[in-house]
């Protein structure tokens, strides 16, 4: 009896391994499914607006923004129909905090990364005040489906006003004899057409197969499913944005690599969570960990978007480099958070009395000479 109850446990036990294998397997090959079909979706996507002369910024805030935030969408989804309201909220915050800290770092780092006027004036207050927006929604605990209609939208008015914009663009351009990006577009419609389906089919497979590996990881590892879903998943489905931003920066289309985050944050918040609120049986449920922290955070690194483009419109290796030891410190945090390391209380007291003082006095002092040189250029015209 005793044989065979060690027998018996034996098997569970190599069943159990063998299960945690395939997991993780499937986890991988669906962050691998996730990367693949954002790739095929970009890339026709791209084609079919660029050979109708859309400019580079336009196509960095809506087709590549949008086609890359195309895993976000697909995973929070996913999660949300599921149940698994933490994954998807967690998954649009992570995602956003690690598109500037992460994404523009590494780019700013390869190449220093100019800013277009629009971003500045337009794009990135727009993103400050979508994320201010989602914390008054969660204020109460949920993001209902309401609550997601009206974020879903913000992102149709959005993209009608840069469509609009892009407009008066191709005419200005088409006026001046010069179209940009007119007639650029590689392949025929039809193959680019097949691009899109064929991308957006890789990513609903991925997706699916992501989020149950994610749960699973969640399980096994005991921790929430809000800390897998700010770090794990949001950098996963980040992976099409930090290939996108960082090919670009290589290859001088440095408004699609600036662009691509800032309409990244802004489909992400308006878009991907409003759907995800709409599609869920009960809306998205915010925890407290994420209205308290998560949120503000994702809130703090928008606004320090602005003095930092104001700084000449340009984005500074050494700038890149503290929003990339930012990145590194924000999940250094989750991860003694999480295990409730010894350490946390030192960490958190030296980021709140030290390292968060000196980057809002150096941020104020950017902002300040910014404003000044502006206020001279514009006395001298």
């Amino acid at each position: 009896m005793c044989r065979w109850c060690e027998e018996t446990n034996t098997w569970e036990h190599e069943s159990d391994s063998a299960v945690d294998t395939v997991t993780l397997l499937l986890f991988v090959v669906g962050v691998g499914l996730l990367i693949g079909g954002a790739e095929l979706l970009v890339r026709g996507s791209s084609r079919l607006a660029s050979a109708v002369g859309i400019s580079p910024l336009v196509i960095g805030l809506t087709v590549v923004a949008f086609g890359t935030s195309a895993p976000e969408l697909a995973v929070s989804i996913q999660a949300s129909s599921a149940g698994q309201g933490d994954i998807a909220l967690g998954n649009v915050v992570g995602s956003n905090i690690a598109n500037v800290l992460l994404i523009l770092g590494i780019s700013a780092l390869i190449v220093p990364l100019v800013v277009s006027e629009q971003l500045v004036r337009l794009d990135v207050p727009l993103m400050i005040g979508a994320s201010m927006l989602l914390l008054l929604l969660a204020l109460d605990g949920t993001i209902g489906p309401w609550d997601g209609a009206l974020l879903f939208g913000g992102v149709v008015v959005y993209t009608a006003v840069l469509i609009r914009q892009s407009r008066r663009e191709t005419a200005a351009a088409s006026a001046s004899g010069a179209v940009p990006n007119a007639g650029t577009g590689g392949g025929g419609w039809l193959a680019n057409a097949l691009l899109i389906l064929v991308g957006l089919a890789l990513l609903v497979l991925g997706s699916r197969w992501l989020v149950n590996g994610a749960v699973q990881v969640a399980t096994l590892l005991g921790v929430s499913q809000l800390i897998v879903g700010l770090t794990v998943v949001a950098v996963g489905t980040s992976l099409p944005e930090i290939a996108t931003s960082i090919l670009a920066s290589l290859r001088g289309e440095r408004d699609i690599a600036v662009g691509n985050v800032v309409g990244s944050n802004l489909f992400n918040i308006l878009s991907v969570l409003g759907m995800s609120a709409v599609v869920a049986p009960a809306g998205v449920p915010v925890a407290h960990a994420a209205l308290t922290f998560d949120i503000p955070v994702m809130i703090a690194v928008a606004v320090a978007c602005l003095p930092i483009f104001f700084t000449g419109h340009l984005i500074a290796r050494w700038e890149g480099a503290v929003f990339l030891a930012y990145y590194i410190s924000y999940t250094l945090y989750l991860v003694l958070d999480a295990t409730n390391h010894d350490a946390l209380p030192a960490f958190s007291s030296a980021m709140l009395v030290f390292v968060l003082p000196l980057t809002a006095v150096t941020l104020g002092i950017l902002a300040a000479r910014a404003f000044g040189r502006r206020g001279s250029g514009e006395a001298r015209a």
